[in-house]
């Protein structure tokens, strides 16, 4: 029996396997259609520097992007910024790249702001923001070179180079937050938010 209520699937505008899981986990019943958008052509044109503005802005262009496709469809966009300061990290675009995003990260502390919208045919119904406090270890060239060794292709695909949910977990000393945030899906506001439109059973 499905606790799913809404008369269509959710629609979930993102290829992240971390969020499907955890949609998927959660019993909502959903069908997945990425957004094709020009991310940091969106960042660049907004002006907007703080780093949950930019998440939120791009979740919300994602699901309405992607909601306007799919007329009458609630869909959810997800987007994630990593920060320590005001320096704003993007995903590495190859092994190089990986290997010097952990060296600015080993020792300290960044953020990961995750932001979640809702839209329905190019409205936002709504949105939300979360942050998490990560502290990294202290790591040589060695246990990078070993750990990259060891996570292949994959740290090209996150920003920071790691996936909490795998290998990267050995790259931390420190976790300070929701864990639906790390994994990029503050999950908790948004079943609040489904709940209330009557769309969960439970």
């Amino acid at each position: 029996m499905t606790i799913w209520r809404g008369e269509q699937p959710l629609i979930l505008a993102s290829q992240s396997a971390a969020r499907r899981m955890l949609l998927a986990g959660a019993g909502i019943t959903f069908d997945a259609a990425p957004a094709d958008i020009d991310e940091r052509g969106i960042q660049q044109r907004s002006n907007l520097t703080a780093p949950g503005d930019i998440a939120a802005l791009l979740a919300e262009q994602k699901a309405a992007f992607v909601s306007l496709r799919h007329p009458g469809r609630y869909v959810v966009g997800a987007d994630q910024t990593l920060s320590v300061g005001d320096r704003l990290f993007n995903k590495p675009a190859g092994r190089d790249q990986a290997a010097q995003q952990l060296r600015d990260l080993a020792g300290k502390t960044h953020e990961l702001h995750s932001a979640i919208a809702v839209a329905c045919d190019g409205a936002t119904l709504f949105s939300h923001v979360s942050v998490a406090h990560m502290t990294m270890r202290q790591l040589d060239d060695t246990v990078i070179d070993a750990y990259l060794d060891a996570a292949g292709d994959k740290v090209t695909t996150s920003v920071g180079a790691y996936q909490l949910e795998g290998l990267g977990v050995h790259l931390f000393e420190l976790i300070e937050g929701d864990h639906f945030t790390i994994l990029g899906l503050p999950l908790l506001p948004l079943l609040k938010f489904l709940r209330g439109e009557g769309m969960i059973g439970i």
